[in-house]
Formats: structure tokens, sequence, C-alpha cells
């Protein structure tokens, strides 16, 4: 059988990059050539100390799949093969891919909601991924990308979809005013997004100097260092009353409390971080503001529209590529680097480098 190149991860701090058998799609699948994968904050914590998603103790009821992975579901390619029952989809088509699993039999299905159906899973994590030359997917999670669009573009659209579903959840208006805690590449597209939708005042909370710096390059209006306590003021000063949005991409006590704190009352606070411990709250006032807490676990139903703004110029998503680097480096210049370096914000590999 066909060998190619991989990275695959075996546990917490062991990813090798190992020959592996090309895959082929199954009736409803798609073979897709790889051009570019971006390097998730959810690879990342696999490898500092997963499994947290991959099934390790079972298999995925959907697939099967379980143990050893090829990481990777942030990418775009072109179609190589399509299995005998896909339609719409041919060889050649050049592609992004909407990693998430739907469960046909979940009712989530039929509603559209198809983020919420279980057993949760994604390409790259609960079946191989994008770290190969080659990754067969289902044909539903399949995006044709225009000829004005590059792979390199079309690998961030899965991350800007979290961030454009955030905004989305949010129902924020044109003027309105937002806090982004986290200043990670999740709360920088969502910086853009909010440049695209009309926010009026756009501050950005984070530790890293560096990652402050190029939230101010992607529109941010107001940063501060994340361990100011006197943020909630500062933002009341300058908005009279408070935001009318907090996103949180931080996902810590610290930037939750901050972030409602500089909430206006009647405001919304959106969590698209994956929190790594409860956080405490105080729903007294939050009844007696009448705030509005939302969780977003992913995106639905927002990836034509993220193309879109992608390939119109209105989402420069490719200014936040800080490398690009080879597969055979991905562990040293591209995990090790990621969890040392903060000022490195988006790394792709290029799979044919």
């Amino acid at each position: 059988m066909k060998k190619m190149k991989a990275a695959r991860w075996y546990a917490a701090k062991d990813i090798r990059v190992e020959e592996t058998t090309i895959p082929s799609p199954k009736e409803n699948q798609v073979k897709i050539a790889v051009k570019f994968t971006g390097i998730c904050g959810s690879d990342l914590h696999e490898y500092t100390h997963g499994p947290q998603l991959i099934p390790v103790d079972k298999p995925y009821a959907l697939n099967g799949h379980q143990g050893t992975t090829t990481l990777g579901h942030e990418f775009s390619g072109i179609v190589e093969e399509v299995g005998k029952s896909v339609k719409n989809i041919k060889k050649g088509d050049r592609v992004t891919v909407e990693p998430i699993f739907k469960n046909p039999e979940s009712p989530f299905i039929t509603t559209g909601e198809y983020n919420l159906s279980e057993p949760l899973g994604f390409v790259g994590l609960t079946s191989n991924g994008a770290f190969a030359k080659y990754v067969v997917v289902e044909d539903y999670m399949v995006h044709k990308i225009p000829n004005s669009m590059t792979f390199e573009q079309g690998a961030i659209v899965e991350p800007a979809a979290v961030a454009a579903y955030a905004i989305q959840r949010s129902g924020m208006k044109m003027g309105d005013s937002v806090l982004i805690t986290g200043a990670g590449p999740i709360g920088l597209l969502t910086v853009q997004v909010a440049v695209a939708t009309g926010a009026s005042h756009i501050f950005v909370s984070d530790l890293s100097e560096n990652r402050l710096k190029k939230a101010k390059e992607v529109g941010a209006t107001h940063t501060f260092d994340a361990r100011d306590k006197d943020i909630p003021k500062q933002i009341k000063e300058i908005t009279g009353q408070g935001v009318d949005v907090f996103i949180d991409a931080a996902g810590a006590q610290a930037s939750f409390d901050t972030g409602i704190n500089s909430l206006r009352n009647g405001g919304t606070a959106i969590l698209v971080a994956l929190f790594g411990k409860k956080v405490v709250h105080d729903a007294l006032n939050h009844t007696l503001r009448e705030l509005t807490i939302i969780g977003t676990a992913a995106y639905r139903n927002i990836f034509p529209q993220v193309i879109a703004l992608i390939s119109s110029g209105r989402l420069p998503v490719e200014k936040l590529i800080t490398s690009t680097i080879s597969l055979n480096n991905i562990v040293e210049k591209g995990f090790d680097t990621l969890v040392n370096d903060p000022s490195e914000v988006k790394i792709l590999v290029d799979i044919n480098r």
C-alpha cells in the first residue's frame, strides 16, 4: 500500500512525523490533497496535556476511530477523489473543510443545530486529520473556495468561523462596543470580525505585549494588560456605561470577571474559550443587571458567509499568519514554538514544502 508522511499523536508531548497509509474514500467521503494546515489551540492542548478529545479508552462511536491520531483540522486543499455517492464535489475542486462530525440520528440535525449533536467529534481528533499529504472527510464537511482565495486563507476559514459565530450569537449591531479578553488567534480573528461588523469601540486585553500590538494592527481601538485591575473602570469612562458585548477568548476566572464587570446593564457575554477550570459567578448580579451569558460550541451554518468575507478582502485573515513551516519541523517549529513564544499567532504547515 502507498505511504505518506503524517504528524501522528501518540500521547502528550509525543507527536511523531512518520510514514502512514494513504487513505481511500468510502461511498460518501472525499479525499483531499492538503495544501496548508493551521495549528489550532485544541491541537496544542492535545500536545501539552492530552488526550482531551482524542478517543483513547474507547472508539469514537460514529466511525470507530481510537488511539494514535493524525492531527489537523484547519486546512485547505484540492479534491483528489470522491466516493461513488458524492454529489456536487469533483476532482480538482479547491476546498476547505468544516470538520464537525454530524450524528445522523441526533434531533439537533433536523433543527440545523448540528454542532450540538452528540457524540462531539472533529476531523483530526476523532478521525485522522490534515497534518498529512492526504486526508479523507465526510462529503457534508467540504466547502468550495473561489479562485480569488489563497490556500493559506482557506486554511484559516475554520478558526475564522469560530470568531464569526461568536459575533453572530452576540447579536452585535453596527456601532456597538465590545471587549475581547485574550488576543490569541480566536481573539484576534474576533477583532477582525468586529471591525467588519461595524463595532465602534473594540477593547482587547491580554498578558502579551506582542499580541496586544497585533490586536492594534488588525483593528482594536484600545488595549489593556490583562493584569490591570481597573479595566472595567477605564472602559466605563470611555463608553459611559460599559460595553454592549463581552467575548471571552481567554477562558479563565480573571478574564471572565473582567468581562462581566465591563458589561453595561443588559449586555451580552459570549464564552468562546475552552475553560480549563470551573469559574465562580455571582448569579444575583447576573439577574439584577439582566445580563445574557451565551456559550458557543465551535460554529454552525456560517462557513459560506466566512468564505465570502475572506475572499472579498473584508476579513484579511492572512495578517495573522506569523510563520509557515514544513511538516518535518512541526514539533520543534510548530508546537514547541507556540508553547514558548507568545509573539507567534497562527502557524501554518505547508504540507508540500
